[in-house]
């Protein structure tokens, strides 16, 4: 009995454009003038005879309009490090450069979005994207067309004069950008940005946070927990360690742009997850012993769980 042949089905999981020559995107990065540079940065804190190193001797160059994550465990300084970036603690020893510029305080050049929704309650979402114009001395009209002009950007005119608290968080975050972008920052800071949003949302401002930064002059230095994000993200990822706070690698994601939310279904991806994962979760283990040797529960039901 003679079998039909068919066509052998294309594999189910997804690859990266084969023409991506990520050697060349790095070389065109590393040709750039450096924005960000930090020169032994070192920080501590100390509370009555005892002193924590926080930051311990980083060295780290940016280049302009990188995209860069910055990730490790918990207690590595990360959140630390773009609070120095922003000018809003201060460190002890080294240097911290924007431009050639030692970062002496917060600076319109620097912006900067947190986790938490830090808008003002009683100003209205015009109102909080036209804060920043107004306080470098615009006048009122002309801080309101810049600020409709983000507005617009981030696709909420619908919205302008809601109050916070009539918003999504997803929204609200949106504003949070506008009303930094608005300034015309060298550098974004972003600090956990989508940490408290729903999947949905979150992956929504991923895609809308990469347009941002594809179409506009701008550098952003991002910190989070989430490696997925981290990888789909960045152009490198910037690996801290904990106890003291120090640079254990930087990972150039050799992935091509723009990404899809499909390049994590990717064999490229998924090694780079398994990289990432391995320098953050081991160091997790150390700093906790107890997650490595989490104990058995004793049975305290009568109610099956098998089908």
């Amino acid at each position: 009995m003679n079998q039909t042949s068919h066509p052998q089905a294309e594999p189910t999981h997804a690859r990266v454009q084969p023409d991506f020559n990520a050697r060349e995107y790095f070389d065109r990065i590393y040709q750039r003038p450096v924005i960000l540079e930090a020169k032994k940065l070192t920080q501590t804190f100390k509370h009555g005879k005892t002193q924590r190193t926080i930051l311990n001797a980083l060295d780290l160059k940016i280049h302009k309009r990188e995209f860069i994550c910055v990730i490790g465990p918990s207690g590595c300084g990360k959140s630390t490090f773009s609070r120095v970036v922003a000018g809003l603690d201060p460190y002890t020893e080294g240097e911290i450069l924007v431009d050639g510029q030692p970062i002496l305080g917060p600076s319109p050049e620097r912006g900067m979005v947190f986790q938490g929704y830090t808008l003002f309650p009683w100003k209205t979402v015009k109102e909080n994207v036209m804060f920043g114009p107004q306080m470098k001395g615009q006048s009122h009209a002309s801080a309101e067309a810049h600020a409709r002009e983000w507005i617009n950007i981030i696709g909420l005119e619908k919205y302008e004069n809601q109050y916070p608290h009539q918003l999504s968080g997803g929204m609200k975050q949106r504003v949070a950008i506008a009303r930094a972008l608005v300034n015309e920052p060298k550098i974004l800071l972003m600090d956990e940005p989508f940490g408290a949003l729903d999947p949905h949302t979150r992956q929504k401002m991923q895609r809308h946070l990469m347009d941002l930064w594809q179409n506009i002059d701008i550098t952003i230095i991002f910190v989070t927990h989430d490696m997925d994000e981290a990888i789909l993200l960045a152009d490198r990822i910037v690996a801290l360690k904990a106890n003291p706070g120090e640079i254990k690698e930087i990972i150039e994601v050799d992935l091509p742009r723009p990404r899809s939310p499909d390049v994590i279904l990717t064999p490229e991806f998924k090694a780079l997850r398994q990289r990432v994962d391995q320098l953050v979760h081991a160091q997790e283990d150390e700093l906790d012993p107890a997650l490595a040797d989490l104990p058995s529960i004793p049975r305290m039901t009568q109610v099956s769980h098998r089908k």
